[in-house]
């Protein structure tokens, strides 16, 4: 793990085509501008780690009722 200082208004660069700008912070927060590629997915760890879950957890579903579930929300 690389772990970087920056100041508010200071970026970094992850290859070409990835920049994050620190936008601006508190105490206990940081809050960040990611310049991304539209094909990149940018997830907060959370959410990422919902999806994770989610997908466990419908794997234990019976094929079945995943697919009635799809047939009731169209």
């Amino acid at each position: 793990m690389l772990i970087l200082q920056r100041k508010k208004g200071e970026s970094l660069s992850i290859n070409d085509n990835i920049t994050l700008t620190v936008i601006d912070t508190g105490t206990d927060w940081v809050k960040l501008a990611i310049d991304a590629p539209k094909e990149i997915p940018v997830l907060r760890a959370e959410l990422k780690e919902a999806a994770v879950e989610n997908q466990r957890a419908a794997k234990t579903v019976p094929k079945e009722i995943l697919e009635e579930i799809i047939k009731q929300n169209k």
